[in-house]
């Protein structure tokens, strides 16, 4: 890759390679890399093919916007005068960590949920002879990380920065799923747990944290911005984004249509503590809450359906409007308050990805 990434006068085939298609592109370079680093010790070849294997099922898929929201990032913050390719190269790096990172939590979510299907293909553990073992190979995806990062970053000003961000943001989403898992216990459906303020809270440290503010922080710690106070800006703003995204999601598992989202939506069954029967729950009858109680996290079609229209006697979809209309109009402010010395088009970018969307 040459500075024709940046300005594409090189005569280099890559210099006219979109971001998508270069990050595509590093997928595989990254899997031989990570796969056979260690195969001067012939005593390990079954279990680097077994890595590649993990990697090549687990990675790919998925709409790649955490990925790319890396470099998409740096672009905002820097010139492209400033944008070297090895710069360029990083940014991608980075981002694949951060999908290395999300394919880490989704295996071993897709356990802990009972999942069976991921990306529309079987999850990794459901597919035969893997199993419980997928544990272990979450784990993997998760070394893949900091292999990547040492090798690739260690002699960069921005290392430590990068290091640290990783492993905070895994404790904090690590805590989010904890919370998730002690409020939606399957089989157990307990209304008290489900409150506003448990919601958000779920939300913020399990999606929000390593959705938003992991790919921005990265890049802007790539650039060279290491204040406090610019990251804490672009947290506040990052994190009410999270929280959009995650009530967008609790509706279209719900009203979203499947050959659209790819996914058949099962937060009704399994008893998850979404916005919509949080919501529901704040505006109900006693009548109402008590046919609920009856009904949700059973697998069962007919109390799915139940559940489905007391959300519409309750005028679910037209709420969610509302609040997608008041998120999107918070977050314009808070951009204008908190975004002084940081481009809006970070912010913006995101937004236009997020708001309206079907899938």
């Amino acid at each position: 890759m040459g500075d024709s990434l940046c300005n594409g006068t090189h005569s280099n085939s890559k210099a006219l390679l979109s971001d998508p298609q270069l990050f595509e592109a590093q997928f595989d370079e990254l899997v031989t890399e990570l796969s056979e680093s260690d195969l001067a010790d012939p005593a390990l070849a079954d279990a680097l093919n077994r890595f590649r294997e993990v990697l090549v099922y687990n990675s790919p898929g998925g709409k790649r916007n955490r990925g790319l929201s890396v470099i998409a990032s740096l672009r905002d913050l820097l010139s492209p005068t400033q944008l070297a390719q090895d710069t360029v190269r990083r940014a991608l790096l980075v981002g694949w960590c951060i999908e290395l990172l999300q394919a880490f939590f989704l295996v071993a979510d897709d356990i802990m949920d009972g999942s069976v299907t991921r990306r529309g293909q079987p999850c990794w553990y459901k597919k035969d002879g893997i199993g419980l073992d997928a544990i272990n190979d979450s784990f993997l995806l998760e070394a893949a990380i900091y292999r990547l990062l040492r090798r690739h970053c260690r002699d960069q000003p921005y290392y430590v920065h990068l290091l640290e961000l990783f492993t905070e943001t895994s404790f904090q989403t690590e805590l989010g799923q904890a919370l998730d898992l002690m409020t939606s216990t399957p089989g157990q459906v307990d209304f008290n747990r489900f409150t506003m303020d448990r919601y958000k809270a779920i939300v913020k440290y399990k999606t929000a944290f390593y959705s938003f503010y992991l790919p921005v922080a990265a890049a802007m710690y790539i650039a060279g911005i290491e204040s406090e106070e610019e990251h804490n800006n672009a947290k506040l703003i990052l994190l009410e984004m999270g929280e959009f995204f995650q009530i967008q999601d609790d509706y279209l598992d719900c009203y979203g249509d499947p050959a659209v989202t790819g996914k058949i939506g099962t937060d009704i069954q399994d008893n998850k503590c979404s916005w919509l029967v949080v919501t529901a729950l704040e505006t109900m009858t006693p009548e109402q809450r008590a046919e609920l109680k009856a009904c949700y996290g059973r697998h069962d079609d007919a109390c799915v359906e139940k559940v489905k229209a007391l959300y519409n006697t309750l005028k679910m979809p037209t709420l969610y409007h509302k609040y997608e209309e008041e998120s999107y109009q918070r977050l314009q402010k808070l951009i204008a308050c908190h975004a002084q010395n940081l481009p809006h088009s970070i912010f913006l970018n995101f937004a236009k990805k997020i708001y309206k969307r079907n899938k």
